[in-house]
């Protein structure tokens, strides 16, 4: 599942103010807004949005750039957006709505995984988007999922126990008796810029009352 090309809420001109902001930025507090959650807390991950450090490459890879719709994770028996990713990385089997479907309608042979968890340095992971048969088909909607889900893993395997920057909202804190990965649902994965993605994740608890990510807290813009 994809948002269409032109989004209707865009146009409502009441929750977001669609003329200063990229619409790659409207999409990604949409999820926040538009998600099904029927278990757990409304609760996204607080990142900002990747984009490149120069000024010449934001308009190069961004401004310039067409960026494609979010994919959008939904499994094939419950409406609900996003899918755990414990259930992604176990033996069980997660049927994804057009989970066969190709990943990418086009792309280069490799794309950038980014994630900016709030406190934490950023991740940047190059994955590839094509299998290793003889043919080298692009990879499924599925198999995108699961290599999301490996990399949110070892980043977090990785960041565990580490001390946040200095300043650092400490209930995002990741850790065996914080924040897990087993945590963590990968709600969707968002074209920031031309060859970089970066996941929407939302937690499966309640971490604190003073989260600010999503519709029911304050919405960063």
């Amino acid at each position: 599942m994809t948002y269409p090309a032109a989004y209707p809420a865009l146009t409502s001109g009441q929750s977001f103010p669609v003329v200063l902001h990229p619409e790659h930025v409207v999409l990604w507090y949409l999820v926040c807004w538009d998600a099904v959650v029927l278990d757990g807390p409304r609760r996204f991950v607080p990142q900002t949005i990747y984009q490149p450090h120069s000024q010449g490459d934001k308009e190069r890879y961004v401004s310039l750039a067409k960026l494609h719709s979010p994919i959008i994770f939904i499994t094939q028996d419950s409406p609900e957006w996003g899918v755990p990713i414990q259930h992604l990385l176990s033996r069980q089997l997660v049927q994804l709505v057009d989970g066969n479907d190709p990943a990418f309608t086009s792309c280069g042979p490799s794309i950038g995984i980014r994630l900016q968890w709030p406190g934490y340095q950023p991740l940047h992971k190059q994955v590839g988007t094509r299998d290793y048969t003889h043919q080298r088909r692009m990879i499924t909607k599925a198999k995108l999922a699961k290599i999301v889900a490996r990399c949110v893993r070892r980043f977090m395997d990785t960041m565990s126990g580490q001390a946040m920057q200095i300043g650092s909202d400490n209930q995002w804190r990741i850790g065996p008796v914080d924040i897990r990965a087993d945590d963590i649902v990968l709600v969707s994965l968002h074209h920031v810029s031309q060859g970089s993605w970066q996941p929407h994740l939302r937690l499966r608890r309640g971490i604190g009352t003073n989260i600010t990510a999503g519709p029911q807290g304050h919405r960063r813009f």
